[in-house]
């Protein structure tokens, strides 16, 4: 999907901390610490539910025995939920740490996207979610997670989810001081995952937060990478044959081009990380992960192996 600089963006504001604009509603969770001191939010954290549907999630983070909570939940068709004011602080965050800042809670806002999180593979082409649900190929992204050692197969987002978000994100960042957007991956990234790599969390990042960054087309050189990334995994679902290859170096620069002279990419590599081979020139390799670049061959072993995709 790269149709999302081309929908047109809702239009939200805040007023006496609650989201206004079309399908919104409100339903009060009563797990919260109070009110965030002065100065915040100034941060928001994007989750997955890793539930089975809008209305059960919200069901938890809205249960006084739960002991969890959220700002707002995003629907797949796009509808918004609304738990907590935004001047009051929810529990979502947990245990958690980013750029010299620990309990993140009291820092932030909580988003959480109704998502199936990381699916399983069944072996016949389809991928069952942890509470059984069955998903077909067009609805899961196969990708490595920057936490993860190994590919993974993740929930896609809708385009409406994922633009309601961005809307959501730039009246939120328009209302309050917010500097800083992460994933739960980021400030967690231990034991937490989300939003995943099926959610264009950078892109997301750089069209709310960089003041000439106004629409989705205008993206990062990673973000392009990443997108890159997105439709080779697509074009990978007609072959049975992937040719594929692990890192055998303990650090693996990935660059911009087939050369030395060419800029990394940050976030190199490590080693066991497994990469697909998209082309070589000489002694380099166009390789996919989460992004697209390229390594040199001397430290990486390939491999043919069956697609997961194919039966």
């Amino acid at each position: 999907m790269n149709t999302l600089h081309a929908s047109p963006l809702p239009i939200f504001s805040i007023d006496d901390h609650i989201l206004t604009g079309d399908n919104i509603t409100f339903r009060l969770s009563p797990n919260t610490s109070g009110r965030f001191q002065s100065g915040s939010p100034d941060t928001i954290v994007i989750h997955f539910t890793a539930g089975s549907s809008l209305s059960s999630s919200v069901n938890v983070l809205t249960n006084a025995d739960s002991g969890v909570s959220a700002h707002f939940a995003v629907g797949r068709n796009g509808d918004i939920v609304q738990m907590l004011p935004t001047n009051k602080i929810a529990w979502h965050a947990g245990e958690s740490y980013y750029e010299g800042r620990s309990g993140l809670n009291q820092y932030s806002i909580g988003i959480e996207l109704d998502n199936a999180g990381q699916l399983k593979a069944r072996g016949d082409g389809t991928f069952e979610s942890w509470f059984g649900e069955i998903f077909g190929e067009n609805e899961v992204l196969a990708a490595q997670h920057i936490n993860q050692q190994s590919m993974g197969y993740w929930h896609k987002y809708t385009d409406v989810q994922i633009v309601r978000t961005l809307s959501l994100c730039k009246a939120l960042c328009s209302h309050y001081n917010i500097s800083t957007i992460v994933g739960h991956e980021e400030i967690a990234p231990s034991r937490k995952v989300d939003p995943g790599p099926a959610f264009p969390l950078q892109r997301l990042k750089a069209a709310v937060l960089q003041s000439d960054s106004e629409t989705w087309a205008t993206e990062s050189s990673d973000s392009n990478s990443q997108r890159e990334a997105h439709d080779q995994i697509q074009r990978d679902l007609d072959s049975a044959v992937k040719r594929v290859a692990n890192v055998s170096a303990n650090s693996l620069n990935v660059r911009r081009g087939p050369d030395v002279s060419f800029p990394t990419i940050e976030n190199g590599l490590h080693k066991g990380e497994v990469l697909k081979i998209l082309e070589k020139r000489g002694e380099w390799a166009k390789v996919s992960y989460t992004k697209v670049g390229w390594v040199n061959t001397k430290y990486i072993n390939e491999i043919t192996e069956k697609s997961p995709f194919k039966s």
